[in-house]
C-alpha cells in the first residue's frame, strides 16, 4: 500500500509541475522582448539603469512590464515611488502595480510587511517565487518585460534565465574601473555558457560633467566598458555619465518625472532606447550550452 501511495504522489507531483510549466510558457508567450538586466557586482545602478530603461520604452509608447527579482534587495519600489505600496491578486494572477498608462510593475517589495523586514530565504524557496513572479503576475500583452536581476552569477540569476524561456537576452551594466570590468568579464561567461544572447553593455557612472564649467571629471575613470565590450566581441549600447538629478529622482522616489531632456545623462538613456526599439543592435551569438 505503501508504495502505491508513493507512486500516486509522485504521479500527481509530475502533473503539477507540467501544469506550472504550461503556466509558465503561456504567460511568456504574450511578451514581446524579454530584457534581463544583469552585472557582475552590486553597486553599479543596475536597477536604476532598469528602471530608466522601463521609463524611456514606456515613453515610447511600447507596453512594458518591470519585474524586480533581487530578492535580498529590491529597488526598483523605492525609486519608482511605490515602497509602501502593496499588490492584490485573484485566483487567475496577481495584479502588478501600474506606473503609467503603458508600464506595470512587481517587486518582492511590495510582498514584505516594511522596508525593514530582511528576506531570509534559501535557494528553493528564491527559485520558487522567481517562477511565481514570472507565472502568475497578469501584466498582459507586453512588448518588452524589463528583468531587473540579483548582482552576480548566483542561484537567482541563474533561475531567471532558466525560467523566462527562449529568447532573452541581457543588458550587462557595469561601471568603467577595472573592479567592476573584472566581475563583468565573468557575467559575459555567465551569458554565453547558459546561452543568453546579450544585447549588449551599458557603462554608467561613466564621467561627471560639471553644470558650472562644463569640464569632465572621470571619477569612476571612463572607457572601461567600452574596452570589456570590444574584448568580448559585445556590443556597447552606450555610457552613462553621472547626474546628481538621477540620484536625487531615485531616492524621492520620483524617478519617472526625470526628463531633461538636455542633460547628458537623459541623452545616453534615450540613445540606448533608441538602438533596442530600432533593433540595430544584434545580439551577441552565444556559445553552444555546456
Amino acid at each position: 500500500m505503501a508504495e502505491s501511495h508513493d507512486k500516486s504522489h509522485a504521479g500527481h507531483e509530475d502533473d503539477r509541475k507540467k501544469r506550472e510549466e504550461r503556466e509558465l510558457a503561456e504567460r511568456m508567450s504574450t511578451v514581446g522582448q524579454k530584457l534581463l538586466v544583469l552585472s557582475g557586482k552590486g553597486g553599479v545602478g543596475k536597477s536604476t539603469v532598469a528602471a530608466n530603461l522601463a521609463l524611456a520604452l514606456a515613453r515610447a509608447g511600447k507596453r512594458v512590464g518591470l519585474l524586480d527579482v533581487d530578492i535580498h534587495g529590491p529597488s526598483i519600489p523605492t525609486l519608482l515611488g511605490l515602497a509602501e505600496e502593496r499588490v492584490t491578486g485573484d485566483e487567475d494572477g496577481i495584479l502588478p502595480l501600474r506606473v503609467q498608462e503603458n508600464l506595470a510593475v512587481m517587486s518582492i517589495g511590495f510582498l514584505v510587511p516594511s522596508r525593514g523586514d530582511a528576506v531570509i530565504w534559501r535557494g528553493p524557496l528564491k527559485y520558487s517565487a522567481i517562477r511565481q513572479f514570472l507565472k502568475d503576475v497578469k501584466w498582459g500583452a507586453l512588448d518588452y518585460l524589463i528583468v531587473d536581476s540579483p548582482p552576480g552569477t548566483g542561484d537567482e540569476p541563474l533561475s531567471v534565465v532558466q525560467l523566462v524561456g527562449e529568447g532573452a537576452r541581457a543588458v550587462i551594466v557595469t561601471t568603467p574601473q577595472e573592479l567592476a570590468i573584472a566581475d563583468v568579464r565573468r557575467c559575459v561567461s555567465f551569458c554565453r555558457t547558459l546561452g543568453l544572447g546579450i544585447l549588449g553593455i551599458v557603462e554608467n557612472m561613466s564621467g561627471f560633467v560639471c553644470p558650472h564649467c562644463g569640464a569632465q571629471l572621470d571619477i569612476f575613470k571612463t572607457g572601461g566598458g567600452s574596452s570589456l565590450a570590444g574584448e568580448t566581441g559585445v556590443p556597447l549600447l552606450g555610457r552613462i555619465p553621472i547626474e546628481p538629478e538621477i540620484v536625487a529622482a531615485g531616492d524621492e522616489g520620483n524617478l519617472s518625472a526625470w526628463e531633461h531632456a538636455d542633460s547628458p545623462a537623459a541623452q545616453a538613456f534615450a540613445a540606448i532606447v533608441e538602438r533596442i526599439v530600432a533593433e540595430r543592435v544584434t545580439a551577441a551569438t552565444p556559445a553552444t550550452k555546456k
